[in-house]
């Protein structure tokens, strides 16, 4: 059988990254792009729709603005997709929930292997440490250019621990501090944020307790990393039945 993938944004800095892993590991039958321009001689599409009717999977890391209309339009034509776009709102997690009735979709903040273990690992560490003795914090740097903050891959982070400590991260979160913000809450997971230069990914999850302090980090060297990933999790996502994965589902994990 011929996979055949299809990616949104394919002429985006991650988009030509995924059209060269998604050629190299199967059919690459185009993409969409605002530009007007496709590396290669890859097929351009007028819009997600069109290019859906020629793909077994359409990779989808564009934009949280387009989340909304790519769910409908997948879901009307029955093709999984693999999304991995962030800062996304409510209504569109309901759009997406919504499309994963009828297709399956496996949504990530991010498709790298280590960050998905780093995950694991903090909802472990939550669960394990007392959030009265340990103070959970954050500190994640991206690139100039990124436009929503925390990143997703902090949130998920952070989800992980409040779900380690069996409360909702909206109910603990600390973001962007400033100003007296008085002493720090116990069970507080505190977020800081750092944009600059053209940094990929960086990430720390820190424990802090009066006698100890655990740290974990991850730094992606190679946004290749996260091309990989999705292209392997669509080959994956075709023959699963409609429903919304992540991709702990995908990694056994």
């Amino acid at each position: 059988m011929t996979n055949r993938i299809g990616i949104a944004g394919i002429s985006g800095r991650m988009g030509r990254l995924l059209a060269e892993e998604a050629a190299a590991a199967a059919q690459l039958t185009g993409g969409t792009s605002r530009s007007g321009a496709a590396p290669g001689d890859a097929l351009l599409y007028p819009d997600i729709a069109a290019l859906a009717a020629t793909c077994d999977v359409v990779i989808d890391f564009t934009h949280a603005s387009t989340v909304s209309a790519h769910a409908a339009a997948l879901a009307t034509s029955k093709t999984p997709w693999v999304l991995g776009s962030t800062g996304y709102s409510a209504n569109d997690q309901t759009a997406i929930e919504a499309a994963a009735q009828t297709i399956p979709i496996i949504a990530a903040p991010n498709f790298c292997t280590g960050v998905n273990l780093l995950l694991i690992l903090a909802e472990k560490l939550g669960a394990t440490l007392p959030p009265a003795r340990y103070d959970a914090e954050i500190l994640e740097m991206h690139h100039r250019q990124k436009v929503d903050a925390p990143s997703g891959t902090a949130l998920a982070l952070g989800r992980a621990v409040a779900a380690g400590r069996g409360v909702n991260l909206d109910e603990v979160i600390a973001s962007g501090r400033h100003g007296h913000t008085g002493p720090r809450r116990d069970g507080e997971i505190g977020f800081a944020t750092l944009r600059g230069g053209q940094i990929i990914g960086s990430h720390t999850l820190s424990f802090t307790a009066a006698d100890e302090q655990i740290s974990l980090t991850h730094h992606a060297l190679d946004r290749r990393v996260f091309a990989t990933g999705a292209v392997r999790a669509a080959l994956w996502l075709q023959n699963q039945k409609p429903g919304l994965y992540t991709m702990r589902d995908f990694l056994n994990l």
